[in-house]
């Protein structure tokens, strides 16, 4: 397995634990993950840097959904 595909499942399910309970939490993350992951293949050296590509996309959007959680989450106790 390639380590750059290894780091950034690891990092991903890090950050899927703050998945909102209403969407199912993170067993459902981890599930849905895994089958994405396994589902990927990468034939060549273009698919390899693609699929790296969209997950480093997930990352950065799961990021900004964590954070607009927070935002809302201060806003709606300090106003």
């Amino acid at each position: 397995m390639d380590p750059r595909v290894r780091n950034l499942y690891r990092n991903l399910l890090y950050m899927g634990r703050d998945y909102p309970v209403q969407s199912g939490g993170y067993g459902k993350f981890r599930q849905v993950l895994k089958k994405s992951f396994q589902s990927t293949r990468a034939e060549n050296e273009q698919d390899m840097a693609a699929a790296l590509e969209k997950g480093e996309y997930v990352t950065k959007e799961l990021e900004a959904l964590y954070f607009l959680s927070r935002y809302r989450d201060l806003k709606r106790k300090y106003t």
